[in-house]
């Protein structure tokens, strides 16, 4: 594989066929401020040519069999399924999965968690974007039903969210969790008057045991204060977008 230094690499006990490995914006790239400099988004205003050539690059220094499935996210639970068919739009998901050699799927995030699934029993693999609203919609719970595979042979990686410490919410977020499931209240602290500190994280953890899936990884990072990523809520409408790739390589 390429160069490691500007690139995440979930550790977790992932079967050797499967690869997997998250951004930064310190990566190859040729995006000026306040892009800078390796934006992957399409959509956030950077110039378009540069993002392209930046994808071309995490195709290069990745060693990636191809181009990789991107989605047009819409904080929603459609979850799309990458074949070997040729997508002439990049569909409108939050979620992806295929069992073909060779496909790498991709999930963009600027604070929003990214998880990456795999099974342990057949060659699968999935991949979802969870912002609070896709989470508590149940974005993750879809992507597992998507999968043929079940639920005990079912690893996932938690990638690289906004932390609780920075992420202060309104009641209406705390009250969107806790009216599905009370104990969601858990991962909520009061910080002043009708908000609170959320654990997006950790819901994800809840949300993903209450499906099935008990092999869970990764955790512990905050967006909002680590300087290798993008985050929305520290740079706002400007922010640039990472990345989140998993890839079935060849036998």
């Amino acid at each position: 594989m390429g160069a490691s230094t500007h690139w995440v690499r979930p550790d977790w006990p992932a079967p050797a066929w499967v690869r997997s490995a998250v951004s930064t914006r310190q990566g190859p790239g040729v995006s000026l401020p306040p892009y800078d400099r390796f934006n992957l988004g399409l959509r956030n205003g950077d110039d378009p040519v540069a993002a392209q050539s930046n994808r071309a690059a995490a195709i290069r220094d990745l060693v990636l069999p191809g181009e990789p499935r991107w989605l047009r996210q819409v904080h929603g639970v459609d979850v799309a399924v990458a074949g070997h068919e040729v997508w002439r739009d990049e569909p409108r998901a939050d979620a992806s999965v295929t069992r073909d050699t060779g496909q790498t799927l991709a999930i963009l995030t600027a604070d929003c968690l990214p998880v990456l699934f795999c099974s342990t029993e057949s060659h699968e693999i999935g991949a979802a974007h969870a912002g609070w609203r896709g989470l508590q919609a149940g974005v993750l719970e879809a992507t597992v039903a998507q999968m043929r595979t079940p639920t005990s042979g079912i690893l996932a990686w938690l990638g690289p969210c906004i932390g609780q410490a920075s992420y202060e919410v309104g009641e209406e977020v705390r009250d969107a969790f806790a009216g599905l499931d009370a104990g969601a209240s858990a991962h909520f602290q009061p910080t002043r008057p009708g908000h609170w500190l959320c654990d997006l994280a950790g819901l994800a953890r809840r949300r993903l045991h209450q499906a099935g899936v008990t092999a869970i990884y990764g955790g512990g990072f905050d967006t909002f204060s680590d300087p290798r990523f993008y985050s929305y809520r520290q740079e706002g409408p400007q922010s640039g977008r990472f990345a989140s790739f998993i890839w079935i390589a060849a036998d």
